[in-house]
């Protein structure tokens, strides 16, 4: 796996990887993590791949993105709640 780039955003940690004829876009955000794979023949090939992959990033995107990592930490507070963890 090789690492190809760290993309600043004030919410999560985004980092792109290049892996098997993939790029893997990596957001993070505390112990939780969304990995998204964008296979190399999805990509027009007229930019450089992480000229385009930087573009799937964005308002709306990660507005969801980070929306739905509050919807998987209530998930996993939910959870731990129902087995009486933590």
């Amino acid at each position: 796996m090789r690492h190809v780039a760290d993309i600043p955003y004030p919410q999560v940690k985004i980092t792109l990887l290049a892996w098997n004829g993939k790029y893997l876009l990596k957001l993070e955000q505390g112990p939780l993590e969304q990995t998204y794979k964008v296979a190399d023949l999805d990509l027009s090939g007229i930019a450089p791949p992480d000229v385009e992959i930087r573009q799937l990033l964005d308002d709306e995107f990660l507005a969801a993105a980070v929306a739905r990592f509050q919807l998987m930490q209530q998930d996993m507070r939910a959870a731990f709640a129902r087995h009486d963890l933590r």
